[in-house]
């Protein structure tokens, strides 16, 4: 690419904005809050809210969830958040809710409360606040949607939290008997009213950015390269508090509005940077319903509601899970920057977005705007496969993901996206080269066995060793072929 132009950074003193966000009735105001504090550590240790818990400090556990609402329209969108790997800045502008937030002015416990009580669903109680929090946000979507709560919606709203002491069974129990009472729900008209006096500042001169607008988005990057630019956080917030990382500046454009939306047309689908991976996941699941399942093991609840698929992209982890299924749809990024007075922009094929571990060809003024997915054909077949330790919320040892187009069972096209075995998430070129033009069965099959295990030479860690890793790229290779040769039971997620 030629030389960057972009305007001279301003040497202003940036300073703190102050932290202003809608708790218990009233407009909450902080001032000389860090960019990078964590909104756990914000709770309990400057607000002394310690109904809180801080379990792993990772975003594993869910005994820090929170919930934050904000207005869309005229209503609150709720969201289960983990504490601990949120920027305390994320929340500006949005309604919040802890553990002790939700029993009545006269002591009467809240619908999750209540059930948690009376299910036993509470035995040594450190995580117990978490839970409840993720029960009170499936509370109110399910009464703004007007549903039910059954066991599947029951385990997708806890599959971010962990119970120590095993006490599953008596949670979900009360997940699914709390809706017995729906005269709980939070009366939204004044906490939308006082939200939509809380905008977002735009000042270019802070220490925590967060513009609206795409085009602000792309004039604050280009005037602050070094600032560290996150969206859902979930990864960066490991940073600070894993890797005890600090960070002097931050662009969030989780609040882009041109970014949060899901564009579709005839030939792809077009993801804003900004949309969180349960809304990614359920656009992708809508033409291929096959990775439904997939990304519903991606992470747990609050993670996908937080999380974003651009973030996870750009981000580039070798074990991400979403990049091996876009490599294999043949995705593309558009990469967008302000120079020169105007908007610039690229397309960058996936494949070639990557140029080391955890490296690409995003240059720092540069932001990550969109994904492009194109929508599957009629003869294609598509499958996506992860194995991990634990079914849910935990990641890859390895994923493989694989599109086929046949006729008369011969491939025609094939493309496969490979997570866990190389220091980029990576495309089984020569797996491929070996597969296209055969006919699709047993004998192929073993030759592109033998290929794959050959291709990569991943290595050993605590997930996994480099030979496992090699025998679960072939053995997921071989429910791929029995999968599209029309055997349906060869996923968990068949027998139940």
């Amino acid at each position: 690419m030629s030389e960057m132009l972009v305007s001279p950074l301003k040497l202003v003193p940036l300073r703190t904005r102050p932290l202003r966000f809608w708790h218990r009735g009233e407009v909450v105001s902080i001032g000389n809050v860090r960019p990078d504090r964590t909104l756990l550590d914000l709770l309990r240790e400057d607000l002394r809210l310690t109904a809180t818990k801080e379990g792993c400090g990772a975003g594993d556990c869910g005994a820090c969830i929170v919930v934050v609402g904000e207005a869309i329209g005229e209503n609150l969108q709720y969201c289960a958040i983990n504490s601990c790997i949120k920027p305390a800045h994320a929340i500006h502008g949005l309604a919040l809710w802890t553990a002790a937030d939700l029993s009545a002015p006269n002591g009467d416990l809240h619908p999750a409360q209540q059930a948690m009580l009376e299910c036993h669903g509470s035995q040594c109680g450190f995580c117990t606040p978490g839970f409840v929090m993720s029960l009170f946000a499936l509370y109110q979507r399910s009464v703004a949607k007007g549903i039910r709560v059954d066991r599947h919606a029951a385990h997708q709203a806890l599959s971010g939290n962990l119970c120590r002491c095993t006490g599953y069974r008596p949670i979900v129990q009360a997940a699914c008997q709390m809706q017995s009472k729906w005269d709980h729900k939070v009366i939204e008209e004044p906490i939308v009213a006082k939200l939509q006096s809380l905008a977002a500042s735009n000042d270019e001169n802070t220490n925590y950015l967060m513009p609206t607008e795409l085009l602000a988005l792309l004039q604050v990057r280009a005037q602050h390269p070094q600032a560290q630019l996150i969206a859902g956080a979930t990864d960066a917030g490991l940073w600070l508090t894993q890797g005890l990382r600090r960070m002097a500046q931050i662009i969030d454009l989780s609040r882009v509005e041109r970014l949060r939306r899901v564009e579709i047309y005839p030939n792809y689908i077009a993801i804003g940077a900004a949309v969180n991976l349960q809304d990614a996941f359920e656009a992708l699941s809508a033409d291929r319903p096959s990775t439904a399942a997939f990304g519903e093991r991606f992470a747990g609840w609050p993670v996908r509601q937080s999380g974003t698929l651009g973030g996870n992209i750009a981000n580039g982890s070798p074990i991400g899970d979403s990049m091996p299924l876009l490599l294999a749809l043949a995705a593309q990024v558009v990469l967008m920057a302000w120079r020169e007075e105007r908007i610039v922009h690229r397309v960058v094929p996936l494949d070639h977005f990557y140029t080391g571990y955890r490296q690409s060809v995003l240059v720092a003024d540069e932001v990550l705007c969109w994904i492009i997915v194109p929508r599957p054909q009629s003869d294609e077949w598509f499958g996506a496969y992860k194995v991990s330790k634990r079914i849910e919320d935990d990641i890859s040892a390895v994923s493989l993901s694989i599109q086929l187009r046949l006729q008369n069972m011969r491939i025609t096209s094939v493309r496969m996206g490979a997570g866990g075995v190389a220091a980029t998430p990576v495309r089984a070129i020569r797996t491929e080269a070996a597969l296209i033009g055969q006919l699709w069965d047993e004998e192929t099959l073993q030759r592109g066995q033998t290929v794959i295990q050959q291709e990569f030479f991943p290595m050993s860690d605590l997930r996994a060793s480099a030979d496992y890793r090699r025998q679960v790229l072939a053995q997921l290779l071989h429910r791929a072929w029995l999968e599209s040769t029309g055997n349906n039971n060869v996923r968990l997620e068949a027998l139940s």
